[in-house]
């Protein structure tokens, strides 16, 4: 995974636990690098590792962690650079889940070595959609659980998120059943 997504998590948890808490996840981790350059691919084992000494150091299954940073990534993303990207791929919840594939496609432009995960979105009634999800990546369905969160705050929407298919449990790709209400 590319640093971007590593030094989100570092900023999630120095934001909400402070840098003494970083230190002791870091530390877990068994990671020494002072920095993660955001534009630099990683093993996705380090991004692992992250994320299971961070539920460690907080007392949170990996499950919340990756939900969290899921709710985080989305804010974090608007401000570290790609808001003017997020905010042309929709003005509601439908509009953006629809233009997803197109989002990161244009993100592949500025890393090369991505390799986006795939976004099918059907409506199945009026403020109800399914979404279904496929990566080259297991176990990130909690984190799009997040992703969904954050964006019903973004889009001052409440949502209602139902996992439906899941790969961890044999299924070939992951679903879920969004409901959702504008406020």
């Amino acid at each position: 995974m590319y640093g971007l997504i590593n030094k989100a998590i570092q900023d999630m948890v120095r934001d909400r636990f402070g840098e003494e808490t970083w230190q002791t996840i870091k530390k877990k981790a068994e990671i020494e690098l002072e920095t993660f350059l955001r534009m630099e691919p990683y093993p996705d084992d380090l991004t692992h590792r992250l994320v299971k000494a961070t539920s460690e150091a907080l007392d949170l299954s990996a499950t919340e962690v990756m939900q969290a940073f899921g709710e985080y990534w989305i804010q974090y993303t608007g401000k570290v650079g790609y808001g003017a990207m997020l905010d042309m791929s929709g003005d509601n919840l439908p509009e953006f889940l629809a233009n997803l594939d197109d989002l990161h496609t244009r993100l592949s432009v500025n890393f090369p070595q991505y390799h986006p995960p795939s976004f099918d979105c059907t409506e199945i009634e009026k403020n109800s959609l399914e979404l279904h999800y496929h990566s080259i990546r297991q176990g990130l369905a909690p984190m799009v659980v997040g992703l969904l969160r954050g964006l019903g705050t973004k889009f001052n929407t409440e949502v209602n998120i139902t996992q439906t298919q899941n790969r961890e449990e044999g299924a070939d790709h992951d679903a879920f059943l969004i409901e959702y209400k504008s406020n």
